[in-house]
């Protein structure tokens, strides 16, 4: 098995405990907490069901050689494999999912989660994102 096909297949199993954990964690606090209450609880429930998670994990950049600290930060790395983005906010922008992207390009992972809290249901507040190198 190639690489590539063993990180996706870590990363579609990350993706459905992230999510069940999501759903979990939006039941239990509802929609109306702030973004880092849910970015905690989501990494603990998920490292309750098993799998590793490293929060604000740092991206460096590299330029022409050079290590940039830009402070690109990710929200959740899963299983080394998944990354996700955590928002509590009422209406989402395109650009949450551009800076998702981003992420997504920098680190070289290639699927991510958006996920916002601040909806009535879950199920309205998540993207999946690939990474189409």
């Amino acid at each position: 098995m190639r690489q590539s096909d063993e990180m996706r297949q870590r990363a579609e199993a990350a993706s459905s405990i992230a999510l069940d954990a999501g759903y979990y964690v939006h039941s239990l606090v509802g929609p109306g907490a702030l973004e880092h209450t849910y970015q905690a609880f989501l990494a603990e429930e998920i490292r309750f069901r098993g799998v590793p998670v490293r929060t604000q994990v740092p991206i460096p950049v590299r330029h022409r050689g050079v290590i940039l600290d830009v402070a690109y930060r990710i929200d959740l790395l899963v299983d080394e494999a998944l990354v996700i983005e955590v928002k509590a906010v009422v209406r989402p922008h395109p650009i949450h999912r551009a800076q998702l992207v981003s992420y997504l390009r920098l680190s070289g992972h290639r699927i991510g989660l958006l996920m916002n809290f601040h909806v009535e249901h879950l199920k309205d507040g998540i993207q999946r994102v690939l990474n189409d190198w």
